[in-house]
């Protein structure tokens, strides 16, 4: 069983990504190595199961855990995994329970109609789509809506696989960037929407696809270009062809501006860095306070941390270490372990903090669970005023497109006013970046974005309360049906 340390359960407070995705074709190369070594440059967007799937023209070979990249592979594993053509996953769930067999890239059809699937992002449809497909006769291995899309590009009509997938797009609502590989030929698709991203980039002899440029940089490949929305590419031994969609609305998930994404990626021609430094620098503008030191919680806020203090011109301070080996692991921590809950990953350093008084800066502030406890130690450990400032605006609503938030009910700026939040969480001021400053810092307009989460104006219609484990429930549901028959 995977655990997490210092935290209980997964209602954590903060922002939980769904999925990183990676795909290569590299003719005499070890593109399961490539692959292995892309996924731990992406293992920031998931830590629940890793995965990687090769094709060598005449079969799909895959091998997919749970853990961490590092706990999944080994020497023998990779050395099975023979091809020129790769995809890999790391996966954080968003639908579908945490187990193995919801673990990606997965394998969907025998023989030439094979594909294998690795998914970032979430299909509000998909409990309609699965009954639909089960009436049709197809069966379901998982609980993920990634085996329904798989499905549906398998159920759709004609022959050539673009066109299977134009079709499967078009009923698909949601959000999805994929990486998809047949017995010969490597596909990136991005949803209509573009709310998760994709980029594309050259190596040697092939290519390249990745949730995030870094997983490039880790690799040794030059960036191209972003996958567009609507966007199918096609990689195998003839090159490289791009299907275009429509041009309709566009929704990147702006939290990839704000936390998601490593603040050493690119997305719309512009570094994550400075992105947050300019966050921090609009936080400033709008909630100035006079302290002695500036505080970005580590790693996420960092840069954040860096923009106040140099728009301010307060001094910018290291008073929170953070364990960056604090993640998941498969040892259960026993419960004294698991109440010094934040302790586990910062640790304060009192000689810095002793009688200051703090501006600390966060990305996000979600169910209001984590935060008490690091103003807590931040006292404990000498500070004499808290004033905590944060990069995203409240958030009032539940994100449905791949991002495991909370339901309406567990978000605290949506039962609590800003003045209410600052007492529950113990600080002496609180300050949100407003939407407005949030947009300027990324420099792109409103429409590019999904704000959501802030809003509750959704680029499609959704259900309002939805369950993650929707599809599992059907699955029971059908087995009950079926014994009840017999």
């Amino acid at each position: 069983m995977v655990g997490s340390i210092g935290t209980g359960d997964k209602k954590l407070d903060k922002l939980q990504e769904s999925c990183g995705v990676f795909g290569v074709y590299a003719p005499n190369e070890d593109v399961a190595r490539l692959t292995y070594f892309a996924l731990f440059a992406l293992q920031h967007r998931g830590q629940e199961s890793s995965g990687i799937a090769t094709a060598d023209g005449k079969k799909l070979n895959v091998y997919a855990r749970m853990g961490l990249v590092a706990q999944v592979f080994t020497e023998e594993a990779l050395g099975h995994l023979s091809g020129s053509l790769a995809i890999g996953h790391n996966r954080y769930s968003t639908r579908g329970s945490n187990r193995e067999c919801n673990a990606q890239p997965m394998v969907v059809g025998k023989g030439n109609h094979a594909i294998a699937i690795a998914h970032n992002g979430n299909i509000v449809n998909a409990e309609f789509l699965y009954e639909q497909l089960c009436e049709q006769g197809y069966t379901f291995q998982s609980s993920t809506d990634s085996e329904v899309i798989a499905n549906l590009i398998l159920a759709a009509p004609g022959i050539d696989w673009v066109e299977k997938i134009r079709y499967a797009m078009n009923r698909l609502q949601g959000a999805y960037s994929l990486t998809l590989l047949t017995k010969d030929t490597l596909f990136a698709v991005r949803g209509p929407l573009g709310v998760r991203p994709l980029c594309l980039g050259k190596i040697d002899n092939g290519w390249v696809i990745a949730s995030e440029t870094c997983a490039l940089d880790h690799i040794g490949a030059n960036f191209i270009r972003e996958i567009e929305p609507d966007e199918i590419v096609k990689i195998d031994a003839n090159g490289l062809e791009s299907y275009l969609g429509g041009k309709g609305r566009r929704a990147l998930c702006i939290f990839e501006y704000i936390y998601f994404a490593r603040p050493d990626s690119v997305i719309n021609g512009r570094l994550l860095s400075p992105a947050r430094q300019a966050m921090g620098m609009r936080l400033a503008m709008e909630h100035p306070v006079d302290a002695d030191v500036v505080i970005g919680v580590p790693d996420s806020a960092t840069s954040a941390g860096i923009g106040y203090a140099h728009q301010s011109g307060i001094p910018v301070g290291e008073g929170l270490i953070r364990n960056r080996y604090v993640g998941r692991t498969f040892i259960e921590p026993d419960q004294r372990i698991r109440d010094l809950g934040v302790k586990l990953k910062f640790n304060p350093l009192p000689r810095v903090l002793n009688n200051k008084r703090l501006v600390v800066v966060d990305d996000s502030i979600v169910r209001g669970t984590t935060t008490p406890s690091v103003i807590k130690e931040l006292r404990r450990a000498g500070a004499k005023e808290v004033h905590m400032r944060i990069c995203a605006p409240p958030i009032r609503y539940p994100c449905f497109f791949g991002v495991d938030m909370a339901t309406r009910s567990e978000l605290i700026a949506a039962q609590k006013s800003i003045p209410q939040i600052c007492q529950f969480i113990g600080a002496d001021t609180l300050g949100y970046l407003s939407i407005e400053g949030l947009l300027k810092a990324v420099a792109l307009p409103e429409d590019q974005f999904c704000l959501a989460c802030f809003t509750g104006e959704y680029p499609i219609p959704v259900q309002l309360e939805m369950d993650k484990l929707a599809l599992e429930t059907l699955q029971l549901q059908q087995v009950l049906s079926q014994a009840g028959r017999r």
